[in-house]
């Protein structure tokens, strides 16, 4: 995995416009992701903006949660803690986790506001195609597909709206007819 670090400086970042900042040093990884796992960004304030979301307190008007299952060559692979979540402040947008066990929040300003599964891509930085999942491209014998509580789902798994308990599994690699992904998700108690 490449990681290059950047230096910004002064208020000049525009993208956090209540944080004051000196300079400060982000890891920045590829584009697309790179190569799982694939950990939340040091700076949720670009894949925030890039998902067209925003981070403050949190949404009162609806709350629920999907669940997310990543499989890579038959393995799981976590989602990551605290996507779209600001570690400095701890405010977070409407779409966020908080630990790695798939759980995706949902915790809207406005009650019936949708939200896609290519959203928590986007504030993860992690690439989510038809084809591409970070920098896993299907070909070779690869392939990518989505499922949706159990069922494989056609088109673009980042078109998927979210719904209370959903569950998603995307899974990556060469078809294997044994592997089933999970079609329900054990939710805690008030989940």
């Amino acid at each position: 995995m490449i990681v290059a670090t950047v230096v910004l400086a002064g208020c000049a970042y525009g993208l956090v416009p209540d944080r004051q900042s000196t300079a400060t040093t982000v890891a920045v990884t590829p584009s697309d992701g790179g190569s799982p796992p694939w950990p939340a960004p040091a700076d949720p304030y670009p894949g925030v903006k890039a998902a067209g979301l925003s981070i403050g307190p949190m949404g009162m008007a609806e709350h629920y949660h999907a669940h997310l299952d990543v499989f890579v060559d038959g393995k799981p692979v976590p989602v990551a803690a605290d996507i779209g979540i600001d570690p400095q402040t701890g405010q977070m947008t409407a779409l966020h986790t908080h630990d790695p066990n798939g759980v995706i929040h949902i915790e809207a300003d406005k009650k019936g506001d949708t939200y896609t599964l290519g959203q928590i891509f986007k504030e993860w930085s992690v690439t989510l195609t038809p084809s591409q999942i970070g920098a896993l491209k299907a070909g070779g014998g690869k392939t990518l597909a989505a499922y949706v509580n159990g069922k494989q789902t056609s088109g673009d798994p980042a078109a998927i709206v979210l719904k209370p308990h959903m569950q998603i599994a995307l899974v990556y690699g060469k078809p294997d007819p044994s592997f089933t992904p999970p079609a329900t998700y054990q939710f805690q108690p008030g989940e």
